[in-house]
């Protein structure tokens, strides 16, 4: 399975993303991960320091790499230079499987947590003013092209925040997007403006709800939202802990969002 986690800025998708690879690898399932956020956290959230996080090699840094190997003996691909974020595999291109060793997973995945982590890479200084941040995510948008999982091996993406994830193709690349939604009217926008965009692409939507206090906000949700709404997280200590440095192995979660994320699997 391929997924993806998106939302408002803000809504704890990151925070999803790192919860729901945690109880994969929990429940025995290997996962590969990618942080496409511009925001880059997801290395945090999975209990690297922040000094690790930051030593960590980047997609986006090795993208000459990542399109000689994908391009492999392709005649119709003249260079890699040629190749462009959606260039689709064809006969004499390499494609590649999650868990295998090749020159890209060596060069830019690392284990943390347990789990095969790769980053996009941070909008650099040089970046502004003339290059946008799809630049970057677009390393992760030609391996996910050439990429071939197989039955229970599981590929998690934390998307850009917002609608941002429609600037490329990369948002139809999942079997299943799962939306995280406040109960706000802002992050509902959200949600609606998500699930427009992608009703015309066959995109698989999920909404799962986050930062849940009360009925009040799960009626607000269900009113809203409708048969999307998936599940919902409550407020967690857990997740405060980790927010604070002090990592907890997920079974330290509580019941009711460890009940949410089996919801999510």
């Amino acid at each position: 399975m391929k997924v993806a986690f998106v939302g408002k800025g803000g809504s704890g998708k990151t925070t999803l993303t790192s919860l729901f690879a945690a109880y994969l690898v929990h429940t025995g399932h290997p996962v590969l991960a990618i942080d496409a956020d511009i925001n880059q956290h997801l290395a945090v959230g999975l209990g690297a320091s922040e000094e690790e996080a930051a030593t960590l090699p980047t997609l986006g840094e090795h993208l000459d790499l990542i399109k000689h190997y994908l391009r492999g003996d392709n005649p119709r691909i003249s260079s890699a230079d040629a190749m462009i974020k959606t260039t689709p595999p064809g006969r004499g291109s390499r494609l590649v499987r999650p868990f295998e060793d090749n020159p890209i997973t060596d060069a830019c995945f690392r284990d943390i947590g347990g789990v095969r982590l790769g980053v996009t890479g941070r909008f650099d200084d040089e970046d502004l003013g003339v290059s946008c941040y799809h630049s970057k995510v677009g390393a992760a948008e030609l391996l996910l092209n050439h990429l071939i999982d197989d039955t229970g091996e599981y590929v998690v993406l934390d998307m850009t925040a917002g609608a941002d994830a429609f600037a490329s193709g990369l948002f139809t690349r999942f079997d299943v997007t799962f939306l995280v939604c406040e109960p706000t009217l802002r992050s509902v926008g959200v949600y609606r403006q998500y699930a427009e965009h992608s009703r015309d692409f066959g995109v698989r939507l999920a909404v799962v709800g986050n930062k849940v206090t009360d009925t009040e906000d799960v009626d607000f949700l269900r009113r809203q939202i409708g048969k999307d709404l998936l599940c919902w997280l409550t407020g967690s200590g857990h997740v405060r802990a980790a927010e604070r440095g002090r990592a907890r192995p997920i079974t330290a979660l509580e019941q009711d969002n460890l009940t949410a994320l089996a919801a999510i699997l």
